[in-house]
């Protein structure tokens, strides 16, 4: 962290000045992309027991139900032997055997509907040791094909359990021709896999869900997975208040300052700065963070800049680092054009969680 001068008019109440995200390049070597493949820190603790179905939605439910009962015919000897491959996979593994059963499921519904949390839920209830279990982001698990390449991500995932996949985008044809060769290799070396999806460009003013698509996408993939649909609204706004209105620059810089673990970054600059890092790197963007602090927030100018800021908004998300923002409000990021395009629900997800984080960010300027 930065141990920097106090901005002019800034109590040097915390140890050390905030640290700046644009001044942070991060390296992430291909190992540490393979170990971190596990439910991020917002879902350490949640379990089956820890979802609250909607009583009005009977599919919430009953999709625990299934899903409990696929995670226990996940025990017992892995389809290639319940040795473990050495690291990336190498050492040989036994003639795999047969599962009985599809190998798959598809959480299929809306954003903020919980999918997240069941699929990690489906994750921690698998009786296998962590290591033998991978979670990730159709996102981490094209760069985890990118490091590694094609051969040896197969190898090093072969020897895993179960592999979940969250968000997987049906937007990319080529990435999506990519990971589906890449599951239909693992599902025939005795890999379940469980996933959810985004919806298609072109289908979104159809409905919210999603099955029909991902199932063709995936294309002699569809017969392993059994499609759930958990209908839903999103439970980040179920009873809970407005987010709050952004603050003043000078209120977000005093509570930077004030904040150990802050960073402080005007948003224009800290947009140019994403273009330079590649998105495998933005989980690494925040380590250490314990709040994150924007000046000057704007309109996003642009769709490449627009998706950078998507996953940033989910690294965040995922590791419950709270937002405190001075400038426009974080439902008026994207313009009308983009909310109304093919990457609408990555937009309003992206709206949704920035919202949750920003009433995080509160306890920030009023503490009690």
């Amino acid at each position: 962290m930065s141990s920097s001068t106090p901005a002019p008019g800034i109590d040097a109440i915390a140890d050390a000045a905030p640290v700046s995200l644009c001044a942070r390049e991060p390296f992430v070597p291909a190992d540490r992309l393979v170990a971190e493949m596990v439910p991020p820190p917002r879902f350490d603790s949640v379990r089956f027991g820890t979802y609250i179905p909607d009583p009005n939605q009977p599919s919430q439910t009953e999709a625990v139900g299934v899903l409990e009962g696929f995670a226990g015919g996940l025990g017992g000897a892995h389809a290639v032997g319940s040795a473990r491959r050495g690291f990336l996979g190498f050492g040989r593994a036994k003639t795999p055997r047969t599962p009985a059963g599809p190998r798959g499921v598809y959480l299929d519904g809306g954003y903020g509907v919980g999918k997240t949390h069941l699929l990690a839920s489906l994750w921690h209830a698998t009786p296998a040791e962590p290591a033998l279990k991978a979670f990730g982001t159709f996102v981490e698990l094209t760069n985890l094909v990118g490091a590694l390449g094609f051969q040896q991500t197969v190898s090093t995932l072969s020897g895993h359990r179960l592999l979940c996949i969250d968000e997987f985008e049906l937007d990319d044809p080529g990435d999506t021709v990519l990971v589906s060769t890449l599951l239909g290799k693992l599902v025939d070396a005795g890999v379940a896999l469980a996933a959810t999806s985004n919806t298609l460009p072109g289908k979104l003013g159809e409905g919210r869900f999603a099955a029909a698509d991902f199932l063709r996408e995936i294309q002699g993939l569809s017969a392993h997975f059994r499609a759930l649909r958990i209908d839903g609204e999103d439970y980040r706004h179920r009873g809970l208040p407005e987010a709050p209105a952004p603050y003043s620059d000078e209120q977000v810089t005093k509570a930077a300052y004030a904040t150990p673990g802050a960073s402080l970054d005007d948003f224009p600059h800290l947009l140019d700065h994403l273009a330079k890092v590649h998105p495998s790197r933005y989980g690494a963007l925040t380590d250490g963070l314990k709040a994150v602090c924007l000046t000057d927030v704007r309109p996003i100018p642009d769709q490449s800049t627009a998706l950078r800021l998507v996953v940033l908004a989910d690294r965040l998300y995922d590791r419950e680092v709270p937002v405190l923002a001075s400038g426009l409000p974080f439902d008026r990021l994207f313009s009308e054009e983009m909310l109304n395009g093919g990457y609408r629900k990555k937009y309003f997800r992206a709206i949704s969680r920035l919202t949750a984080l920003a009433r995080d960010a509160q306890r920030l300027v009023d503490p009690r």
